[in-house]
């Protein structure tokens, strides 16, 4: 059983990243949190930190990921964001960030 779904990180007017992934961790206001396939609607405000990403496939990134050893294994992407907001209904995930 797969358990991707998709992830689109964009500002209002560009794509930043778009793929298939395993999971999201992102910077909540009351702490990070993670997201997994078949997870409930949500709509959540994020604050200035890291958005980290387990990629099985990358269709767009137009932003640099964090480079280091900060990334614990491969397709394993870290970006940093200045706040936003998430979406997440029928296992797509959009972030919207400034």
């Amino acid at each position: 059983m797969e358990n991707n779904f998709f992830l689109e990180i964009r500002t209002p007017d560009k794509e930043l990243f778009h793929g298939e992934i395993d999971q999201v961790i992102l910077p909540g206001k009351d702490g990070s949190f993670g997201i997994l396939k078949n997870h409930a609607p949500l709509i959540a405000s994020l604050t200035k930190g890291r958005v980290k990403v387990d990629a099985i496939r990358v269709i767009n990134m137009a932003i640099n990921p964090i480079e280091g050893d900060v990334a614990k294994k491969e397709n394993q992407y870290l970006f940093e964001i200045d706040g936003g907001v998430v979406e997440v209904l029928n296992n797509h995930v959009t972030v919207l960030v400034g």
